[in-house]
């Protein structure tokens, strides 16, 4: 096990964004249910729910309607889901302490380079037009992160079928970040001195296959779902990547290794303990 002393000071932060940053996955759960319900069928359940969450929209419908048995097809299901969709995400909002970690982020430094600011980077695997639904009423929240460090599902650069839990959105978003600094003459920054921010079981494999350590925020009833296996989840354990198809897939961690946080919440977030100075 790493102890936390032994791990580099975090240069950079890398956020998902649904049910981390933003109330969004309550919302997807509230559009499903009314359309199961129109047809018949029981609401989510979070076993379910567990499999869908993080994952590129095509991936996580696929998922879904392999449960569901709706008597109608994808299309239409995707059909209905667009206007409750447009209708409901523009009302979403900040999860708790979500404002103040990133207006906090912003002014930060890393203890190993007092002189820099900590790089923040977004990697969500909503697509362009869902991103810009959910954040255009929220822009100051989002302001934080700089266009090119903005990482959707649909970026060009992420492969077919390399969503969570597969590493390359959280290596993308690193890339975006280096990128830059080589244009400033600046040091790269390396995996392992990158912090994820994840609330899906997915998302916590994507960024411990990317060789990063993980702050996972789940949702209570996800949490539930997952009684007595945490530490299997913030290692990487729990075997969301299918690493039989080709490409790059990274290392998982092992239970216990020191390199995963389980939070309730983002209020209180303790930046020391990530060698991260905040000057208060």
């Amino acid at each position: 096990m790493a102890s936390i002393q032994s791990l580099p000071p975090v240069k950079a932060c890398l956020f998902d964004m649904d049910g981390l940053l933003i109330n969004t996955e309550d919302i997807y759960t509230d559009v499903t249910n009314t359309i199961l319900r129109d047809c018949g069928r029981p609401d989510l359940p979070w076993n379910v729910k567990a499999q869908l969450q993080g994952r590129p929209g095509p991936e996580a419908v696929r998922i879904f309607m392999e449960w569901a048995k709706l008597p109608i097809s994808i299309t239409e299901y995707q059909e209905r889901q667009i206007p409750l969709q447009k209708k409901y995400f523009p009302t979403c909002g900040p999860l708790p302490g979500v404002p103040e970690l990133l207006e906090t982020l912003a002014a930060a430094s890393p203890a190993s380079a007092p002189s820099e600011k900590v790089e923040i980077a977004l990697a969500t695997s909503s697509a362009t037009g869902n991103f810009l639904l959910k954040t255009a009423h929220l822009q100051d929240l989002f302001s934080v992160f700089p266009k090119s460090q903005q990482v959707t599902g649909d970026d060009p650069r992420i492969p077919k079928g390399r969503g969570k839990p597969a590493p390359d959105i959280y290596l993308v978003a690193l890339e975006s970040i280096n990128s830059r600094r080589r244009g400033e003459g600046k040091e790269e920054i390396k995996p392992e001195e990158c912090l994820v921010f994840e609330d899906a079981v997915p998302g916590v494999e994507s960024g411990r296959r990317a060789g990063m350590r993980v702050v996972w925020v789940p949702h209570p009833g996800l949490l539930q779902e997952y009684n007595g296996r945490e530490e299997e989840v913030l290692a990487g354990l729990m075997g969301e990547a299918d690493t039989s198809e080709e490409g790059h897939w990274g290392d998982v961690g092992e239970s216990g290794d020191g390199k995963g946080e389980l939070r309730s919440t983002l209020v209180g977030f303790d930046y020391l303990r990530y060698g991260i100075l905040t000057g208060n």
